[in-house]
This record gives C-alpha cells, structure tokens and sequence, in this order.
C-alpha cells in the first residue's frame, strides 16, 4: 500500500530533499544572503552535497557563521562555539576553562599574600630606621684608654642614673626624685651574652675602687692615677660615662663592648608604655626618701611604683645589696612584659614602648639596634634557664665602702671572659 499522498510516488522523493524525505542523505543547505557557511573539503555548493553527513556521535556539524552583510568583518558570534570565550579554542563546556573559579581562587591567594609579606618587610624596614633614628649614640668608647683585650661573648655596662633632664617640677615631685643637678648612678651591670648562658652581675655602687689614669671625656687630656680609692659611683659622677667605664674595666679586667644608660624619666615611662609590670614582692616595705609603699605579693606596678622598687635602699639593713637584687628582679620582668605577643604584636603599645625607651637610652656610638635586642632578650632569660643573676662577691667593707672578694672576681671576670658557666656566686 501506497502511504505517500496522493500523485506521489516513490520516484518523486528520490530527490526531494526537505519534503519528508527518507533518504540516507540530508537536505542540501538552503542559499540564504547573510548566511556563510564555511567550505568543507569534498563538499559543493548547492545541488553537490557531498559525502553523507557522519552518524549521531561521529563528529560535530560546522556552524554558520554570520557575516555577509556586516562590512565583511567576521560575525559576533565568532569563536563562541568553538570554545573560545572561554579563553582557549576546545574551552566549551565539558572543556578545559582555565580562568574559572578555582584558577581565580589561586590568583587571588597569591596576590593577597604577595601583597601582605610586601607590607610587612616595608613596615619592618621603616620602623628599623625609624627607630634606629632615635637612639642616641653620645657615648665614645674610643676616649677610654688601656684597655683589656676583648674576651668571649659580649659585655655590656647597663648604668641607671638620677638623670632628671626633661623632666618637669611636678614629675619631679610625683617621682620623688628630688631636684639635684647633675646626674649620678643610681644602678650599675654587667650583662654578659654569650653561648653558655648569660650572666648579669650588679655592681653596688658603694664598691670600693681605685681610679686609674684615664683621658678626660671633654678636654682629651690625660690624668694620672695617683692610686686613689672611692665609690664606684664617684667615677661617673667625675667624669661621666667614660670614666665609669674606664675604671670598671682596671678593677676587673673584663672588657666593656657596650655602654648602655637610661635615666629616671625614662625608666618610669618604658613601665607606663607597656601598660605596667607584674612583679611578686617577697616582703612588704617603705621607704619615704624613694616614695615605696608595697605590701607582699603579686602585684603590677606603674611606672612611678616601679622607679620607686628599683631605688629603694633605705628600707633594707644591707641596702645596697638588697636593692641590687630588686633592680635585676624587676629589669627581668620588664624584658619579660615587653617580649610578649601583646606588646611586640600589639602596634598601640610596641610604637610608643619603642618610642619611650629610645628616646631615653644613651649608648655608645657601635651600639646597632640588633645589639639592643640581644641585651634586651638576655636580660629576660637570665632570671630562668641558663642564665644567672648574682651580685659582685663581697668579702666586707671598709669606711662605708663595700669591699670585693678578688679571688672570687678573678675566678668570674675569667669565666666571663672564656665565656664558660659561671661557677661563682655572690650575695
């Protein structure tokens, strides 16, 4: 039966592509005036069809493209189902896309932490010479003559004095610090750094001395020693930081690296920086000439209280001695406060600690901040671990002058110097 419409006939859809036909080839492309289609090799024009299309799955049609008609210029949808506003030809869906999410993730990862690491090592390098800027190197080591031959490790002459320059009548009076001119040692150490533990060691400042020949600071002229004995603070009081470093060094024969001094303003305002030091007093004490009030136990001290702890001498029989450990306690614990993430992470109190504590240290003219750090950062170990922390052994006294046991300083001043584990002790 016949199921072609009528006045059709098998022979009348042989060739009649497009009017339901069922041939094997597919109609032959239509001629339309804005439609192109690209030439495939083999294929004619219309009438020529070429070879027979690939079954389902064996290949991809070619699409038209749009051009005729657009001043010759390609169309817009040009390289669109080739892949390539993907970024890639073959960058369709179900192809690679090498701008998509989790490349974008990756970029942007890399930058932020490019970005981040570029403003650390700026800021780094900025707050370096900002604070390289502030410390003030006035003192010359090279004006101190004779001196001994420099050991193992690094040795620095820590000096607290009753400086009160810049300070105003009423700071005066809240730190009872009196209003004497000049300035003399309130506290006097050696800090050695070195591979076997550091060692801090007080120097009383009643330490009995003989001031040796030396050149004077200011007018470069030489002045014999004539043997003369005094207080270890008399030196700096005669002739400032030279001459106390001068004489330190003829007493011992150890080697001084580094001068470093900080006065009572600057003290009080290192504490307040750091918002207070916790400190743990053992017994109970005053003193009105130093304005200390304590009782016992943990507590944390302002930068008045503090001056007022580390001055103290009157309220002890041996007065000398025992402000000596007060002052290597509580330095111990401001190294501590200062070293921790809160200060050293926390920009609000590591600029203004910064900015407290050098604008108030005097050094010598070697001194880099990196020999700061490392005085600073041995002061907070010496309390614990490997460090240790003594007073200059004292063998007595003589006319109010406290008197240094020589053969237990020889024995230290040559432990210090091969920079072995110091076996010494001292009250």
């Amino acid at each position: 039966m016949n199921d072609w419409p009528e006045g059709w006939s098998d022979d009348n859809r042989n060739n009649g592509y497009g009017r339901g036909s069922a041939g094997e080839r597919p109609e032959g492309a239509r001629s339309m005036r804005q439609v192109r289609r690209g030439q495939v090799p083999g294929q004619g024009g219309y009438g020529n069809p070429g070879p027979p299309a690939p079954p389902y799955g064996g290949g991809i049609p070619q699409q038209p493209s749009y051009g005729d008609g657009y001043g010759g210029q390609q169309g817009y949808d040009n390289g669109y189902n080739s892949g390539q506003v993907y970024g890639a030809a073959g960058g369709g869906p179900g192809g690679p896309q090498p701008y998509g999410p989790e490349r974008n993730w990756r970029r942007r990862i890399k930058w932020t932490a490019i970005v981040v690491v570029s403003a650390l090592v700026v800021t780094g390098v900025g707050t370096y010479f900002w604070a390289d800027s502030k410390l003030n190197r006035d003192v010359d080591l090279s004006k101190v003559i004779d001196r001994p031959e420099a050991g193992e490790g690094t040795n620095y002459l820590i000096v607290g004095s009753d400086s009160r320059a810049g300070m105003s009548s009423e700071q005066k009076k809240q730190l009872h610090t009196g209003s004497a001119e000049g300035k003399r040692t309130d506290s006097m150490m050696i800090l050695h750094v070195g591979d076997n533990g550091d060692t801090l060691v007080s120097l009383p400042r009643d330490s009995d001395v003989e001031i040796p020949s030396y050149k004077g600071s200011s007018s470069g002229k030489v002045y014999q020693g004539q043997g003369r004995h005094t207080k270890l603070n008399a030196a700096y009081a005669e002739d400032g930081p030279t001459l106390l470093v001068r004489t330190v060094e003829f007493n011992t024969g150890l080697r001084i690296d580094h001068y470093v001094e900080i006065g009572f303003g600057g003290f009080a305002s290192i504490v307040d920086a750091v918002g207070g030091v916790e400190i743990t007093i053992d017994k109970g004490f005053k003193d009105k000439y130093s304005g200390a009030d304590f009782q016992a136990g943990t507590q944390t001290l302002n930068g008045e209280e503090a001056l007022a702890f580390v001055r103290t001498r009157h309220a002890f029989a041996t007065s000398d001695l025992e402000r000596t450990k007060n002052q290597q306690k509580f330095l111990s614990a401001l190294a501590h406060q200062v070293a921790t993430p809160g200060t050293i992470l926390n920009p609000f109190k590591l600029y203004p600690t910064l900015g407290a504590g050098l604008d108030s240290l005097t050094v010598d003219k070697d001194m880099s901040l990196w020999d700061l750090a490392s005085m600073f950062w041995a002061m907070k170990g010496v309390s614990g671990g490997d460090g240790t922390s003594m007073n200059m052994p004292i063998s007595g006294s003589s006319g109010g002058n406290l008197l240094w046991d020589k053969s237990k300083v020889k024995t230290l001043v040559n432990e210090l110097k091969n920079d072995e584990k110091v076996t010494v002790t001292g009250d």
